[in-house]
């Protein structure tokens, strides 16, 4: 018989058994940051926002604050809404801010 080396099959279960539950272990964890995560962005995407309807205000020299949808038609801001799926919305004293249902 000749001595041929390798791993065994027990050797091999032990080693998928350890990288099951590593990633038993870090999914849950990846999915519950994902809300966090999309939080801080559109805590940033808000400030960016706010930060467009001045640029829009100066590049069309008027003192009124425009909407989301003519920001986003005029191409200042990709998108209507946050990353994380709510929209947005201008108030009449040019804030930027989530949009709050009654």
């Amino acid at each position: 018989m000749i001595n041929e080396k390798g791993f065994t099959l027990i050797e091999m279960m032990i080693v998928l058994l350890v990288i099951s539950i590593l990633i038993m272990i870090t999914i849950p964890n990846i999915t519950t940051q994902q809300t966090v995560i999309r939080g801080k962005g559109c805590e940033a995407y808000i400030n960016m926002v706010q930060a467009q309807v001045e640029a829009y205000k100066m590049e069309n020299n008027t003192t009124l604050n425009p909407t989301i949808i003519e920001l986003h038609a005029a191409g200042f801001i990709p998108s209507t809404d946050c990353p994380n799926g709510e929209d947005l919305q201008v108030t009449g004293t040019g804030e930027v801010a989530l949009v709050t249902t009654p």
